[in-house]
């Protein structure tokens, strides 16, 4: 049973297995849920904006941007940026991993918002003072919140390490009985 296991052993990790179309089933799931948070936080703007009398419903924005940061944290996965095993407290690597995923995430999309400016004949510099809502207040304000969306993401895959993808999906999506031993 996973739950009766000791938590206080990171040493035995769960071998990671090469399965056809794994990444893409990994890429749809981080774009669910990017999606998901950017949705609420874009209707959260919204909502804030129509208040205003200004219109705003940016929600195919969301699933452009979940799609083309989900393409990033897995590019970044493939580098192996999530950094070498440890074994300090669970905590320590999650937040390693979301801070440099933010950092990767911020610098790939000033990239693509830099190319996409060029492409449609917009000098970088003007593309770079509209990016994050125009202000630094907003842009800061924005990656606190990214990095509020990615502790949770590598926290669950930090413990999927420790225990098995497989025992934690089991954990939170599986039926309830039988979680607790005796």
């Amino acid at each position: 049973d996973v739950c009766s296991s000791d938590l206080s052993d990171t040493t035995a990790k769960p071998k990671a297995h090469w399965k056809p179309g794994g990444e893409l089933k990994e890429f749809l799931i981080v774009s669910v849920y990017l999606f998901i948070c950017f949705s609420a936080m874009l209707y959260l703007k919204s909502t804030i904006l129509k208040a205003e009398g200004v219109v705003f419903a940016p929600f195919g924005f969301a699933a452009g941007k979940a799609l083309i940061c989900a393409k990033f944290i897995l590019i970044g996965k493939l580098l192996h940026m999530e950094g070498p095993e440890t074994k300090p407290p669970l905590i320590w690597p999650v937040l390693r991993r979301s801070f440099v995923f933010l950092a990767l995430l911020i610098v790939l999309n000033i990239a693509e918002e830099v190319i996409v400016g060029l492409i449609h004949h917009k000098p970088a510099i003007v593309t770079l003072s509209e990016m994050g809502g125009g202000t630094l207040d907003q842009a800061l304000a924005t990656s606190m919140v990214f990095l509020l969306i990615l502790i949770p993401f590598f926290s669950f895959r930090a413990v999927g390490d420790v225990l098995g993808v497989d025992n934690v999906s089991r954990l939170f999506f599986g039926p309830v009985g039988n979680r607790n031993p005796g």
